[in-house]
């Protein structure tokens, strides 16, 4: 069983017919949201077409529940696909991440940093 499988739905911050939303245990930011499947798919690549819809959703969603706690400048939204991506919980969720003006000195490149070294361009 999925750690996700094992969280309540009085924890959700909102769900949609596919998905439900947490706020990140180890935020990166204030207001960093998961989206994650209700049923048990590996990653983004697992999800069927009903899914793919539904994502869009919950992350606009999830956009209007930051901002109405947060004043973000921007966003990133992340899955880590793969092991070899980063992913340790092998359960799709999706990062919603808030940005802030003057959080990183020089922010240019984005998830382009993933990789040490390759952001830069």
């Amino acid at each position: 069983m999925s750690v996700f499988q094992q969280i309540e739905p009085q924890h959700y911050v909102f769900e949609t017919d596919y998905f439900f939303a947490i706020y990140d245990r180890f935020p990166v930011s204030p207001g960093h949201l998961l989206i994650i499947s209700k049923a048990l798919k590996h990653d983004y690549f697992g999800l069927d077409e009903k899914e793919k819809n539904d994502l869009n959703i919950a992350i606009k969603c999830g956009k209007e529940v930051v901002e109405k706690q947060h004043s973000p400048s921007g966003y990133n939204i992340g899955m880590n696909c793969g092991e070899d991506a980063g992913q340790t919980v092998m359960h799709f969720h999706c990062h919603i991440i808030p940005r802030y003006k003057g959080d990183m000195e020089n922010p240019r490149g984005g998830i382009r940093h993933c990789v040490e070294g390759k952001g830069y361009y």
